[in-house]
């Protein structure tokens, strides 16, 4: 970048590179729509006013143009999709920056996986910024691929595209103290430092944020919301795939808050993302639920820039970089199209650019001792604290689903029993949950019961279970779990669907077991394959393996299965 001739080209003194004219521009800065020509030069956005001088010039005839959207909290390891896929699937949305922690893959394999996606996003037309993973692994009650210490985590920071903390799940530790949690956030200081406090009120709400802590992105009521916008903290307001929280916390967005509010996805599947879009589908949403498009445009963009402190993203502006999105239809938020620092990259939906070679990294990660019908047994146990009047050898905590989200129940239930054995029970929704450890080939294998998963036979298999991506399976019966089991350990990660024996239907996830290298669309095929088969075997709820992968995440309250037993997430503890 020639700075002068930037000024140059700012003044109407030599040509821009690219000049966009007669645009309706999306003012994010003051929230309003405003007539102009935008100038570019190079990758920066040289003036904003009246320009007649270009190399190329593109009239827009009174289509709206707006800064490129920012997705400010994601997971791309959600979408299964290789990033080169991932950046394929989301730029031709609008998406032109994600800040995502890559604390799923670094579980797995830990510094080598976050070096494998950050190889990969200079080579992308997509602004990847990556936060530090806070918890790898993510509590001491689960058995993870890596581990990344304090120490790491200083080192990790150096790097120029990492640019904070990535949440900060362990809230117990934070909360209690724990000496290496208060390390890693130490070592962060003055870095963004993003939080995970799904439920945290009152004292210990304090604590938490006391630390240093910024944002949060787990509220799923107005009040849980409410008290934390009043404690200071930035309000991530989530609508995912399994996590959808957008209808619930909208109406907290006001003239007087609105600026301590953006849009998340955390976790987006890539059947979401095809059909449905990025975070340009929650703008959307948030319009159609009545927010003012410039409103909701604004916290798509330059509200979580300003957050990140990406003081050159987020807005239409000198010197602000020139990641922008032509619109059609603002009320439908239709994006035609989409330019990367000054270059178009997309058009209609479609990227115009290729991935670069894809490599053939982060293989054969899935190593387990294959379990036995003996290791999957419940026999019938001696629980402490089940509870007043709780007092028959056959009461027992189970998971019980909480529709639409991925905070679980803890409920105690009278189990079926079989020769001293405790089993599905199809007819009240009752089904064997199953974690195995598949990174040391420990033996580790956690069972236990879960409810409202809607299954009537068969089984279903991942080796996607956040946040150590064990193999997590749920089923009628342990012989179908088994061999759902065994096919995911010979694809070396994936879905699976099992029936009387018989694998139906898989997807499989070779890299790292949580990513493939194929195309968005071939992935979405196959996805939704094992998607509709599942369906077939039952009354499952809406994306099963989705809410799969959270039945083994112990930092999401209230009961969790993870390879080394049941956890109380309430008291941070394995049931005993």
């Amino acid at each position: 970048m020639d700075l002068k001739k930037l000024i140059s080209v700012a003044r109407g003194e030599i040509p821009a590179d690219l000049l966009l004219k007669n645009a309706r521009i999306v003012n994010t800065f003051i929230g309003e729509i405003e007539q102009a020509d935008v100038a570019v030069y190079g990758d920066k956005i040289a003036g904003v006013g009246d320009y007649d001088k270009a190399k190329e010039i593109i009239d827009l005839q009174g289509r709206f143009l707006a800064p490129g959207l920012i997705n400010g909290h994601t997971h791309i390891e959600s979408s299964m999709l290789h990033p080169a896929r991932y950046a394929q699937a989301v730029v031709p949305r609008g998406t032109l920056a994600v800040v995502t922690d890559l604390h799923e893959i670094a579980n797995v394999c830990g510094s080598e996986g976050i070096k494998f996606v950050t190889d990969l996003a200079r080579k992308l037309p997509l602004d990847m910024l990556f936060m530090a993973p806070s918890c790898v692994p993510a509590t001491h009650l689960e058995t993870s691929g890596a581990q990344i210490s304090s120490n790491e985590v200083k080192r990790i920071l150096a790097h120029p595209k990492i640019i904070g903390l990535g949440e900060m799940m362990n809230f117990p530790g934070v909360i209690s103290g724990d000496e290496e949690v208060l390390k890693k956030i130490s070592a962060s200081k003055g870095k963004i430092i993003d939080g995970h406090a799904p439920g945290l009120t009152g004292k210990e709400l304090n604590a938490y944020l006391s630390a240093g802590i910024l944002s949060d992105h787990e509220s799923t009521t107005l009040e849980e919301g409410k008290e934390k916008l009043r404690r200071g903290m930035h309000l991530m307001i989530r609508e995912g795939s399994s996590e959808k929280n957008l209808d619930a916390l909208l109406p907290l967005v006001t003239d007087d808050t609105y600026k301590r509010c953006f849009f998340v996805v955390d976790d987006r599947s890539c059947s979401d993302l095809l059909w449905e879009g990025d975070i340009d589908a929650v703008v959307r949403k948030a319009i159609d639920r009545g927010l003012e498009p410039v409103r909701a445009i604004q916290m798509a963009t330059i509200n979580a820039a300003e957050y990140f402190r990406l003081y050159d993203r987020g807005g239409i502006g000198p010197g602000y970089i020139a990641n922008l999105i032509t619109i059609t239809d603002l009320a439908e938020l239709e994006i035609d199209m989409v330019f990367y620092r000054g270059k178009l990259v997309a058009r209609q939906g479609k990227p115009l650019f290729s991935p670069p070679p894809l490599t053939l990294e982060l293989r054969d990660t899935v190593q387990i001792k294959s379990p036995t019908a003996k290791s999957l047994k419940i026999p019938l146990p001696r629980w402490e604290g089940l509870g007043e009047g709780e007092t028959s050898d056959e009461a027992y905590p189970v998971i019980e689903i909480v529709p639409g989200q991925i905070v679980t129940r803890k409920v105690v239930e009278k189990a079926k029993v079989i020769d001293e054995t405790m089993m599905p029970d199809v007819e009240r929704d009752i089904l064997k949950l199953v974690v195995v450890e598949r990174h040391k080939a420990s033996g580790n294998i956690g069972v236990g019961l879960v409810k409202g998963f809607g299954l009537k036979k068969g089984a279903l298999a991942s080796s996607v279970a956040h946040d150590s991506h064990n193999i997590i399976a749920v089923g009628t019966n342990d012989f179908d779990i088994l061999k759902a089991i065994e096919e995911i350990n010979r694809l070396q990660g994936g879905l699976v669907v099992c029936a009387n024996l018989e694998i139906l239907a898989s997807l499989p996830l070779p890299i790292a077991g949580l990513l493939s290298p194929e195309p968005l669309e071939v992935v979405v095929s196959q996805h939704e394959i094992v998607e509709r088969t599942a369906a077939s075997l039952g009354n499952l709820p809406p994306a099963p393996f989705a809410l799969l992968s959270f039945l083994a995440l112990p930092v999401i309250p209230e009961i969790r299965l993870t390879d080394l037993g049941l956890v109380d997430v309430n008291e941070f503890k394995l049931l005993k």
